[in-house]
């Protein structure tokens, strides 16, 4: 089982990234799927959830901004992410949260 993110780059603030995640070998839908992004210097900090049931939670600094979603005829984690700032700068992974499987990695540069 495995997860491949991608849709990383650089923006400038204000702007816009949609994240994907692909999984294989296990189906999403069954499992709380997971964003989490490390800041350069920083700890690795959990940025959106969404459960079995659809249900999503936010980290309060990007609630408004940020949207996670699933695809399950794809098999596929994203985050949509609009009004973008420097903070949001950082490596973004997804994870299944229950089996302990994170994805490499993708990176998302914010500045002007």
């Amino acid at each position: 089982a495995q997860l491949v993110e991608s849709g990383g780059g650089l923006v400038r603030p204000g702007g816009s990234l949609r994240l994907s995640c692909a999984a294989s070998g296990f189906t999403i839908r069954n499992y709380y799927m997971s964003w989490f992004r490390q800041a350069p210097g920083k700890e690795r900090e959990g940025v959106a959830t969404i459960n079995s049931n659809g249900y999503t939670r936010y980290v309060d600094s990007v609630k408004g901004r940020f949207t996670i979603s699933q695809d399950h005829d794809k098999n596929t984690l994203y985050l949509q992410m609009t009004s973008l700032k420097p903070e949001d700068t950082g490596m973004y992974y997804c994870a299944a949260n229950e089996l302990d499987i994170w994805g490499q990695g993708t990176r998302v540069t914010v500045s002007s």
